[in-house]
């Protein structure tokens, strides 16, 4: 009803029949408590019945920090990656009784203190850290196995099982987040397939420019037979450079896309593409923040999505 009076810990006490303090060891799951099992279902329904929310600024002074999570995101990590990355790690922190907080672009340190100093978060967390720290990683970024190392290698191997050897890695106009370790692990992926290391090509907008950039590439290397886009968005501005050039796709030219975005089904040809499914991941981020075992959480491993430009 509008306007009801907040039931507080007080109300549940009394409605149970026990101290306040014998309810907030039921609430915070206290260890070393002698309470019966009956009790804490007594105080459980009561909490039900009530409708009882913990205040936030008592608890957060309580605990030392807010039940607050804040995911930085650059600008430009927009993908499949990122949606589903989100989905899992909002997830699994809700179902811990925390909130996530998702900050974008670029912040500089003194404005992550400022968030810090004013909402006390519990962690802080920076969304593809983990890509950015090296391939020596297994399943928390960078890893072989399902990280960044092992979705490049997909679209590179696939590039390859379709016959190109001479593939370039094309690049937005921008100083993109994960630039370098997309071109790394680009050449260590085609040097395990035997393949010369990718040379780069950077597409930028607007739709004149992407094609000018592509123009003047191809002239300069006349054996590349492929694309690899360092993402989706890429890879749909290097194909639409090419049908702007009159290059048949994928008869004279292949265009691989990363990330699967929606709209590279919409085009035609339809875009070729890596998919990457990080729901896991987010609930890895969020366990680890939380100093939970992440050990029963698996990821579902990439895949390539066969269409129409290889």
């Amino acid at each position: 009803m509008a306007g009801a009076k907040r039931a507080t810990l007080k109300d549940v006490a009394a409605a149970s029949g026990v101290s306040r303090a014998t309810v907030s060891f039921v609430l915070n799951d206290t260890p070393n408590q002698s309470i019966s099992q009956a009790t804490r279902a007594r105080i459980l329904a009561v909490v039900r019945d009530l409708g009882y929310k913990p205040h936030g600024i008592a608890r957060a002074l309580r605990e030392g920090t807010s039940r607050i999570v804040v995911l930085y995101i650059d600008s430009g990590l927009e993908g499949n990656y990122s949606r589903s990355y989100l989905r899992g790690l909002d997830e699994e922190l809700a179902a811990h009784d925390h909130v996530l907080v998702v900050r974008h672009g670029p912040t500089g340190a003194g404005a992550e203190q400022q968030l810090r100093d004013a909402i006390n978060p519990r962690a802080v967390v920076h969304f593809a850290e983990a890509y950015r720290t090296g391939h020596e990683l297994e399943d928390r970024g960078g890893g072989r196995r399902d990280g960044l190392a092992a979705h490049t290698m997909l679209q590179i191997g696939c590039l390859a099982a379709h016959g190109h050897t001479r593939i370039a890695l094309a690049l937005p106009d921008a100083q993109a987040p994960l630039r370098e370790i997309r071109e790394l692990f680009s050449r260590q992926a085609a040097g395990e397939l035997g393949l010369p290391s990718p040379v780069t090509v950077v597409v930028p907008r607007p739709r004149d420019a992407g094609t000018a950039a592509v123009a003047e590439f191809r002239g300069g290397h006349p054996a590349v037979t492929a694309f690899a886009g360092y993402d989706d968005d890429v890879a749909l501005r290097t194909l639409t450079a090419l049908h702007d050039l009159g290059v048949d796709v994928p008869g004279e030219a292949a265009v691989m896309g990363f990330d699967d975005t929606e709209y590279g089904a919409l085009f035609t040809p339809a875009l070729t593409t890596v998919h990457i499914d990080a729901e896991a991941h987010g609930r890895i981020a969020a366990r680890d923040v939380l100093g939970l075992p992440t050990a029963d959480l698996q990821a579902v491993p990439a895949r390539v999505i066969e269409r129409h430009t290889v």
